[in-house]
């Protein structure tokens, strides 16, 4: 989705490989995964799509995008692919063909993951019904059609670092963390992003203006036009049946992320992702 546009040279960057004995991946943990990564809303086409079969378009200023099929199969699908090649996709954003990804799919938020729990996404989604569907190509004007310049990109802005627990802080405020920055990947939303499509980390989760599908999305910090004034019940009860401390219910976009995501979670995972968002600074809002 957002692309700059300087082209760099082509480096080769090395495949990733599993350190040491890796423990049998699990499919049913990888469920669990799977919904707090929220990827149902956004490989499966509204209504009539075959499940994670891909295709449903994404119409953001640089074009439109079609999310691809991640049902098991072998042809148009990730049904041939490795263990190696889902970690480089979910940390690098790099296909098994080492083609580029934008960053509509967010890998910038995936690489802050665990292995175990990438490695149980992928177990979990060799287990749903493989489709064939050939998903069309992205609808993208030039120069943002030239896949290569994210090369560049991921140079200037990606750092790919994997989440570090903070010792300082508690169990639940470290799960809510990873949480949010890692699978539930919320700041790529709910963050501003400058024009070159960066998210600005010094105002991270305080409301993005132009967000999916060119609506705007609000700002989840404590400060005063966020969620300051929110108890964490509150909170939790948003994420689990999307009601509002006024009585009203989200909808929009988030419609899909509590029917798919945060209303899958457990109580406790829901709790933990109110103590991080209730901990951090609050900012201005601006969406």
């Amino acid at each position: 989705m957002r692309q700059t546009l300087r082209f760099l040279p082509i480096l080769v960057l090395p495949a990733l490989v599993l350190a040491g004995p890796v423990r049998a991946a699990d499919a049913e943990h990888g469920a669990y995964v799977f919904a707090s990564a929220g990827c149902a809303s956004c490989h499966t086409v509204e209504k009539d799509g075959a499940f994670l079969a891909g295709g449903r378009e994404l119409k953001t200023d640089f074009g439109s995008f079609f999310t691809p099929n991640i049902t098991p199969d072998a042809e148009t699908g990730i049904g041939g692919w490795s263990d190696e090649d889902f970690l480089r996709a979910m940390r690098e954003g790099i296909s098994p063909e080492g083609d580029h990804y934008y960053p509509t799919f967010p890998y910038t938020s995936y690489a802050r993951m665990s292995d175990e729990d990438l490695l149980d996404l992928k177990a979990y989604l060799e287990t749903v019904p493989a489709v064939r569907n050939e998903v069309r190509d992205h609808d993208l004007p030039f120069p943002f059609n030239i896949r290569m310049s994210m090369f560049g990109w991921k140079l200037l802005f990606f750092d790919g670092d994997r989440f570090e627990p903070d010792p300082t802080k508690s169990e639940a405020w470290n799960r809510g963390a990873y949480l949010v920055n890692g699978p539930g990947h919320c700041g790529e939303c709910h963050s501003p992003r400058n024009i070159l499509g960066v998210v600005d980390s010094e105002r991270a989760l305080s409301g993005n203006r132009n967000g999916p599908e060119g609506d705007a999305v609000p700002n989840i910090t404590p400060g005063p036009d966020g969620i300051g004034e929110w108890s964490e019940d509150e909170i939790v009860a948003a994420l689990e049946i999307g009601m509002l401390p006024d009585g009203d219910f989200l909808g929009g976009a988030m419609t899909d992320v509590i029917e798919e995501n945060t209303g899958k979670l457990s109580d406790e995972d829901r709790r933990a992702i109110a103590t991080y968002l209730t901990s951090l600074p609050p900012l201005a809002s601006n969406d």
